[in-house]
């Protein structure tokens, strides 16, 4: 029976790369069974056959090499299992965050093909319910760039960094919207999630009745829009019951293409 193997032999057996054998014996992982000091050739013996087998099974389980190297210096099956028991619950701290990755993805996804699908430039009647959210009351030009609020937003309620795609908003008073064309905005506010963890002092968007249009284009077009909910909502012998909403849902952060980007307009009414 052959009795030492060269690392690439070692490679083809246990499907292993080279380099991660070097970097194994580098860091005292897995050394070889001897050197040869003249060529500098490693050879390794069926005693690393068992540890490289028990390593990469490890790997498998996402084990850092650190732990690894904990365990055959003291390897014993207490240590073993003390080793196995914190692996498995860093796994399922991994599974709870990819849970809510999940869950923040398909959010964003629908979201998206919301503003995709929905039909453009229709007055429309929805119940929206309540909605928790981030909220800064503050006169923001309409021509201003929202980066900066955002980011103040995000201060002040001491939120996490995160990518607000589809999660930010503005408010428009009553007062504004009476104008012939509105110019500035009454506050910015962020969606919060249940995944977003947020231990601040949320508000809330009323729930109620709203009448809602879509548009392509920006907050900067929203006046025409803005006429068309105030006489559809006379048609219907309503009257505004707070601040408007507005969330642009295809922005920059999606496309580059300015004739894609989505805005929705949300007036609260009830019936006068």
């Amino acid at each position: 029976m052959k009795e030492l193997f060269t690392i690439g032999e070692m490679a083809e057996l246990f499907q292993i790369n080279i380099r991660t054998l070097r970097y194994y014996d580098d860091i005292g992982l897995l050394c070889p069974e001897t050197v040869n000091p003249e060529t500098g050739y490693r050879y390794y013996s069926t005693k690393q056959f068992e540890r490289l087998n028990t390593i990469k099974y490890l790997r498998t389980l996402n084990m850092p090499l650190e732990k690894m190297k904990q365990f055959f210096q003291n390897r014993d099956a207490r240590v073993m299992e003390q080793i196995l028991e914190d692996q498995l619950l860093a796994t399922r701290d991994q599974l709870a965050q990819l849970q809510n990755m999940e869950r923040k993805l398909t959010r964003r996804l629908e979201q998206l093909r919301y503003a995709l699908n929905a039909p453009m430039e229709e007055v429309r009647l929805v119940r929206l319910p309540q909605r928790p959210v981030a909220f800064l009351r503050r006169q923001i030009a309409q021509g201003e760039n929202l980066e900066y609020p955002i980011r103040e937003l995000e201060r002040m309620n001491d939120l996490k960094p995160v990518m607000f795609l589809g999660k930010v908003g503005v408010t428009v008073d009553l007062e504004e919207l009476r104008r012939e064309r509105p110019t500035r905005f009454s506050g910015i506010f962020v969606f919060l999630e249940e995944e977003d963890n947020y231990q601040g002092g949320a508000q809330q968007l009323s729930e109620g009745d709203y009448l809602t249009v879509l548009y392509s284009g920006t907050h900067q077009e929203s006046a025409p829009y803005y006429r068309r909910l105030f006489a559809d909502m006379e048609e219907r012998g309503l009257v505004p019951a707070g601040d408007a909403v507005e969330i642009t849902w295809i922005d920059s952060g999606f496309t580059q293409d300015v004739s894609q980007y989505v805005t929705e307009l949300q007036l609260p009414v009830w019936e006068g």
